[in-house]
């Protein structure tokens, strides 16, 4: 198995190795503050190397894969943070070499407005992983603690009250037999601005920046304090949650997915041997069907 080293939260986060099981961490507001930067300025990873220790995970996670289909592993992983902190493209790095049969990415729209007179947590658990599952939230009933509070698509009352009752709700998850992790990509105001920026002139990512963005890019204290808030209120010792820096988008992948495997515990199953059998070519004549064949241009 390869080697884990394990992405490390802010102090005022706390990791969760160091917490009293059975315990809800309360913090005072404000305090919950992880800083953007990591602690000495680090030249951005290139190409090459992210390439090479991504296909080094890449293989690790199929091996996860392996195990978790053949002990009946039920896996959770929330994805969460501010526009333009590397979700999407964390999620990606994660997911695009394995199976989307067993790796489910949920990114569910806007609610209905039937959604929206159903129970808040109502639509999020027809997603939630069976047995040989992981499921992925590119965020997920969070919203609730972020752009709809901050937005103003909820009352102060839902929110505190969402506040109050999801890490039940999470308790319940776990005592189901899920294995849920949280994950928040924090990244600088100056980092977001240069992101956001880059998708107005990029016809590749003009579909990321939503009119939402917009509205919310002026918002960032109080998204810094909706934020805040919520890990005072859910950062648990049965479901933590574990910031990862997001200034530099290549490191942020390879530190999560190390952090994954290390958190979901792993055997590398020994891999049925695979020999193609010999085949007879040219007992059927080559069709004289008009097909459409494609230009092609390249």
């Amino acid at each position: 198995m390869a080697k884990m080293t394990p992405v490390h939260p802010s102090d005022a986060v706390g990791d969760a190795a160091t917490r009293q099981p059975g315990k809800n961490h309360q913090g005072k507001r404000g305090r919950s503050r992880p800083s953007a930067q990591p602690p000495a300025a680090r030249e951005r990873l290139s190409v090459k190397e992210y390439e090479r220790e991504l296909d080094k995970l890449h293989v690790e996670l199929v091996k996860l894969q392996r195990w978790v289909v053949h002990k009946g592993l039920k896996v959770c992983v929330v994805f969460e943070g501010r526009d333009g902190a590397g979700k999407g493209g964390t999620i990606k790095a994660l997911t695009e070499r394995v199976s989307p049969r067993v790796f489910r990415v949920i990114a569910l729209p806007a609610p209905t407005d039937r959604e929206k007179s159903q129970m808040y947590a109502q639509r999020y658990l027809p997603h939630m992983p069976a047995a040989g599952e992981i499921v992925v939230f590119d965020r997920s009933w969070y919203n609730r603690a972020g752009v709809e509070r901050v937005m103003g698509f909820c009352t102060e009352e839902q929110a505190r009250s969402f506040l109050k009752v999801v890490p039940l709700f999470e308790h319940l998850m776990i005592d189901s037999g899920i294995i849920l992790l949280k994950y928040w990509l924090e990244v600088s105001p100056e980092e977001q601005t240069r992101r956001l920026q880059a998708r107005i002139g990029d016809g590749r990512k003009t579909w990321k920046l939503s009119p939402m963005d917009v509205k919310s890019y002026d918002r960032w204290d109080e998204y810094t304090q909706a934020r805040d808030e919520m890990f005072a209120a859910t950062d648990s010792s049965w479901a933590p949650w574990f910031v990862a820096r997001s200034e530099d988008k290549r490191r942020v992948r390879l530190n999560v997915i190390t952090h994954f495997l290390s958190q979901v515990p792993y055997k590398d199953l020994p891999a049925p041997k695979v020999r193609l059998p010999k085949r007879k070519i040219g007992r059927r004549k080559t069709s004289d069907y008009p097909f459409k064949v494609i230009p092609e241009p390249f």
